[in-house]
């Protein structure tokens, strides 16, 4: 259940009830494709740098180890020791970062796996079925991501067939919530609005599925190509047409800039590789903007990556010595760095938050890009 709390112009303060614990919204994700957070980072480390939800990719684990062995396991939570939230993606990205490897039909989508070639195929009821044995909190509805350049009749037709794949994944979780051997059977349902940037074919769709009552409901097929001019522009569009009385989620997006302007257009939920991505290259994010450690002018630097702030990183080591780290191939540098991107990320969603219960958002907004 979602639970509008505040508003500042368009700009929600929300809080999400699941059977995993209250998430306070607006909140970033953490990225963990395969049930962890590339760069050594461990579930008792989530906690510590004020990780809400973790995200899980349905995909990556059902071809490896294999959504059965994690149902044996207990689900994904037991799985990984992680008792809060956890969103799981359906595999439609896969269907758009894979190109090369699969075929689209009405029934679904035929892949060759990208680690063994192996062959699989995936419909809304096979992704409803992996992530019903993973047991995630948030299941997202099989879709398929079209490119942000397929024309207008490629469009329509990919976007027909996303809403009848949506009502084929409602079915089939309705279906699996009441079996008695499954694990998690309040399992919620994010349905995905696409279109690409035809503005018309966005706002019909997401007419469509807002009648569909389900638990929240995504934007999805940004951030894939389009200048984000453009994909502030679908966000005008969109959003004021998805429910208000429940959570708006911008997949796969992104800059902290983008995620403070999406938040000023009513999106609540975020998630993005960025941060620990940028991580594992000794990129660190800061109030005064991003910083490449790799570079010399910090070989004898002594402060932390940030004045002032709390994460393990800048709590306990220097940037000469994260710096010497990374240039060693440590390990241990790169864990550091996505550490604090993280941390960083997960502070901001709370000023965010602080900001929008203050009535200041657009204030706070205004201080934060003229810092980066």
């Amino acid at each position: 259940m979602y639970e509008l709390l505040k508003t500042d112009g368009m700009a929600k303060r929300g809080r999400f009830h699941t059977v995993h614990g209250v998430i306070e919204t607006p909140v970033f994700m953490n990225v963990g494709t395969a049930a962890a957070i590339k760069g050594a980072v461990s579930t008792d480390d989530l906690r510590q740098i004020k990780t809400q939800v973790e995200l899980s990719n349905t995909y990556h684990l059902h071809v490896r180890p294999g959504d059965q062995i994690v149902k044996k396991m207990g689900g994904l939570h037991r799985f990984m020791n992680w008792d809060k939230p956890i969103l799981t993606d359906s595999g439609g990205f896969q269907v758009f970062s894979l190109a090369g490897l699969r075929k689209i039909k009405e029934e679904g989508v035929h892949f060759h796996s990208h680690i063994d070639g192996r062959k699989i195929f995936m419909g809304p009821e096979e992704s409803m079925q992996i992530q019903s044995n993973l047991a995630s909190t948030i299941a997202m509805a099989f879709d398929e991501c079209p490119s942000s350049v397929a024309d207008r009749a490629y469009m329509e037709n990919s976007v027909a067939r996303t809403y009848r794949w949506l009502k084929r994944c409602k079915t089939e979780l309705d279906r699996l919530n009441t079996l008695p051997d499954t694990l998690n059977r309040q399992q919620m349902l994010f349905g995905i609005n696409q279109g690409g940037i035809y503005e018309d074919i966005r706002m019909e769709h997401a007419k469509q599925i807002r009648e569909l009552g389900l638990d929240g409901y995504a934007v999805g097929g940004l951030a894939v190509g389009e200048s984000h001019e453009e994909m502030y522009r679908i966000l005008e569009a969109v959003v004021p047409v998805l429910p208000k009385d429940k959570p708006t989620y911008l997949m796969g997006v992104g800059t902290p800039a983008n995620i403070l302007e999406a938040v000023e257009r009513g999106v609540d939920f975020f998630d993005c590789v960025y941060p620990s991505r940028n991580g594992r290259h000794g990129h660190v994010y800061t109030n005064h903007g991003k910083l490449n450690l790799f570079n010399a002018a910090y070989e004898t630097d002594s402060r932390p990556i940030e004045e002032g702030c709390q994460c393990p990183a800048c709590r306990s080591y220097s940037r000469a010595y994260i710096r010497h780290l990374l240039k060693a191939k440590e390990m241990l540098g790169m864990r550091l760095c996505v550490l604090h991107n993280l941390y960083f990320y997960n502070t901001m969603m709370e000023e965010i938050r602080e900001a929008i219960e203050a009535g200041d958002y657009k204030g706070y907004k205004k201080r934060k890009l003229a810092g980066f």
